[in-house]
């Protein structure tokens, strides 16, 4: 049954797909991130879908030229050059067939990043992306809330198999990243039950994240929270009912996830936390001794052996940064960082000449919630291997789109965006005019 969903879905969607590039975006983020077909048992478990997405979207885009166009920001261009970066480092890897072969992979997600930079005009179509991505994750927030409510938060809460976030830490930090869109979709949409079940989700999706007993999550969540207070116009409710869910939170997890988190405070003692450290370590020899790093595949026995020998055990980096560092070297995890810094001031940008302005009410929450975003990418990345996951660029990409909507001066036109979202109106002191220029 699940195999005959899945398929009806996406030859559903072909028609579009072929038709408008936007609709291919669509899918192809649909399954990248979902990946539906792996909750199946049958002929589509191993189905090529991604790759039929990406054909349908390819066939748009020749049919589309003339309306594809990027917007030449500063997150695009440290996109493009990371991406070249990786391209010379992949050359110069000490075992370029594997690392040859992760380059491909990291290749069709900067791809679609472009592409949906490229091809987001219209707030309808970014809002629509924002459904995406939220659905997908959404799905397995929701699923394991319930679970770990089940099971008292003794159960770890896992993702699907196959892809970036099947372990239970990726999971965990994706469905952090996915809480404060939520929130803006909550903020901007018109009925008051899709808001309710907004609300909803994102209680559960916070349970969820808990319930991964994930270290670096709740770091992450932590982050977020903070942030998210720092966004609020409200800060004493805000602090209020921030502070309130997070002890009822804490308070319904088991002895066990206490003591695990605890275990924070006492990393030196903890086995895992100092494979990691030494794996760090590793990570910074290479970085130190070759300029373009060591390529994708450089977490095997002969290389530890060389730049780690008192490690006996191969680990991962299991870190965004210490990743980029000894796969790239000290240029990559530059370029890496300044995606991030030029994407944050961007979204500082857009808030600062939307704040008053009741036509971009919209932007400016879309904005601080992509910042929210961030920071937990920011700082539960830093204990997982996530540096080439999807949904941290396509935040990027909403955001560059975004800012290219505004620069256009689309808002005089566009009113409204995806299934009836709105615009929240400002109290009248707080209107002011402002032009809107990025």
């Amino acid at each position: 049954m699940r195999d005959l969903l899945v398929t009806a879905i996406v030859l559903g969607a072909l028609p579009f797909a072929m038709r408008h590039v936007w609709a291919g975006v669509l899918l192809w983020t649909w399954l990248s991130l979902m990946n539906p077909h792996r909750l199946a048992f049958g002929f589509a478990y191993s189905a090529p879908f991604a790759a039929i997405a990406a054909g349908a979207t390819f066939i748009a885009i020749l049919f589309n030229l003339k309306r594809m166009k990027l917007p030449l920001s500063a997150p695009v261009i440290m996109i493009v050059l990371m991406v070249f970066w990786m391209c010379i480092t992949t050359i110069f890897a000490f075992h370029p067939g594997p690392s040859s072969t992760q380059l491909v992979k990291v290749l069709k997600i900067q791809l679609f990043t472009l592409i949906a930079m490229a091809a987001l005009h219209e707030r309808k179509h970014i809002e629509y992306f924002i459904w995406i991505n939220v659905l997908s994750l959404a799905f397995f927030g929701v699923k394991g809330g319930i679970y770990t409510v089940l099971s008292g938060g003794g159960g770890r809460v896992w993702g699907p198999p196959g892809g970036f976030i099947g372990g239970n830490n990726e999971l965990a930090l994706a469905l952090v990243m996915v809480i404060p869109l939520m929130n803006y979709l909550r903020l901007t949409t018109r009925h008051r039950h899709v808001r309710l079940g907004l609300l909803m989700a994102m209680g559960i999706t916070a349970v969820s994240v808990l319930g991964s007993q994930s270290r670096g999550a709740f770091l992450a969540i932590a982050a977020m929270g903070f942030v998210l207070w720092l966004r609020s116009s409200k800060k004493l409710v805000s602090a209020v009912v921030l502070g309130v869910a997070a002890v009822g939170l804490l308070a319904f997890m088991p002895d066990t996830w206490t003591e695990r988190m605890r275990t924070i405070q006492t990393y030196e003692e903890d086995g895992s936390a100092m494979g990691r450290i030494r794996a760090w370590e590793m990570t910074a020899n290479v970085a130190a001794d070759r300029i373009t790093g060591g390529g994708y595949d450089i977490y095997t026995e002969d290389l530890y052996a060389r730049y780690m020998p008192e490690q006996r055990k191969v680990l991962v980096a299991h870190s965004i940064y210490f990743s980029m560092l000894g796969e790239h070297g000290y240029p990559g995890l530059l370029l890496f960082l300044g995606v991030w810094v030029s994407s944050w001031f961007m979204a500082a940008r857009l808030r600062r000449i939307s704040r008053k302005q009741p036509e971009l009410q919209w932007v400016y929450h879309l904005a601080g919630m992509c910042q929210v975003s961030m920071a937990g990418y920011l700082v539960g990345g830093a204990f997982l291997s996530l540096a080439y996951f999807d949904l941290p660029y396509n935040i990027v990409a909403i955001l560059v789109t975004t800012s290219a909507w505004v620069k256009a001066e689309r808002w005089r036109t566009e009113t409204t965006g995806a299934f009836g979202s709105g615009a929240p109106q400002l109290r009248r002191r707080e209107v002011v005019a402002v032009p809107a220029r990025v």
